[in-house]
């Protein structure tokens, strides 16, 4: 049973920095792309940001390049998602998924970690 549990979410100003985690079992994590979506209050799933098995290759939604990075640790089956110089519009439930690409939207997800930015 594939189970995914995010966390490192918070609350946090502007322009500040967080790192989420999501700690994976039950499936081959070392031999599965992974993304990371979000869903910002009263909107539909966002893709963020995927990442290829090996963890060479990987994608972001223009609205975060440059910002969010993506990473993983195939030795702990965690991934990661490092978030700076973060905005008010960054505000979302975020989750991890398997798979890659914007497809990952309805792929199966944890409960998910919460991101808040306020001033």
């Amino acid at each position: 049973e594939v189970q995914l549990v995010e966390s490192g979410g918070g609350l946090v100003q502007p322009g500040g920095s967080l790192r989420l985690s999501c700690a994976a079992s039950g499936f081959a994590f070392a031999t599965s792309d992974m993304s990371w979506v979000r869903q910002a209050p009263g909107k539909g799933l966002e893709w963020v940001s995927s990442i290829r098995a090996g963890g060479y290759y990987t994608s972001s939604t223009g609205s975060v390049a440059g910002r969010f990075t993506i990473s993983r640790d195939n030795s702990k089956n965690t991934l990661y998602l490092q978030l700076v110089s973060l905005k008010i519009e960054d505000t979302a439930m975020y989750y991890c998924a398997k798979g890659y690409g914007p497809q990952t939207i309805s792929a199966p997800r944890g409960q998910g970690t919460q991101v808040t930015v306020s001033p």
